[in-house]
């Protein structure tokens, strides 16, 4: 099983490397970032490219995108997400489109060598290894996807418009339509959202925040 390792600290991959090389694993190479990566595993052709979601320049998700990006170049490529943070944007795409093959775990919950060994063998065989976080986050995103397809195109336009910060008033004037006629389209785009009114919530801001997240 021949690994590469993908992750800004040197330090982790100098960590890793040794964990698992006595583990019996070859490394055949290590890398601060996704162009490294990407330019590596042309080179190498690993069996496996362990890879970090946040890495420079943005340490957004970079790792992610290289991740999708190594998929498509490589299909037979092992890739497992070895991160300390929760990403969707391209996680669910390839747990969708190749879940063979494909691991997302959460640093912290590698407590022992043999976990990320048992990994790393699950994903060289063609299976899926996924922490119950990384399930509970992407199933959450997919609740909100489906609900926000229940929007019209006039609701997702206004919803829009209010995540720029246009009150009602200021909806209708942009639309060319009365403030009464917002007002319903925004008290349909809460239904369709399930978002109910409570007292310590605002339905706005939370409607906001769901189209942002999709976004």
């Amino acid at each position: 099983m021949r690994v590469v390792i993908a992750d800004d600290s040197g330090l982790l991959r100098q960590g890793l490397t040794s964990l698992l090389t006595q583990a019996g694993v070859e490394v055949v190479g290590t890398a601060p970032d996704a162009d490294a990566l990407l330019t590596l595993v042309d080179e190498v052709a690993p069996d496996i490219a362990v890879v970090d979601i946040r890495m420079p320049p943005t340490f957004t998700h970079e790792g992610a995108r290289a991740a999708a990006d190594l998929r498509a170049r490589h299909p037979g490529l092992g890739i497992l997400l070895l991160s300390q943070s929760l990403e969707s944007r391209y996680v669910a795409d390839l747990a969708r489109d190749a879940p063979r093959g494909f691991g997302y775990l959460l640093k912290d919950r590698v407590v022992d060598v043999s976990v990320l060994v048992g990994a790393l063998e699950t994903v060289a065989g063609g299976g899926t290894v996924m922490d119950p976080d990384v399930i509970a986050h992407l199933l959450g995103r997919q609740s909100l996807a489906i609900r926000l397809s229940r929007l019209s195109e006039r609701e997702r336009t206004v919803l829009e418009l209010m995540a720029q910060g246009c009150s009602n008033a200021g909806i209708g004037e942009r639309l060319v339509i009365e403030t009464k006629t917002v007002e319903s389209h925004v008290a349909r785009i809460m239904a369709k959202l399930d978002l109910h009114q409570t007292p310590d919530e605002h339905r706005r801001v939370r409607a906001v925040l769901a189209w942002l997240r999709e976004g």
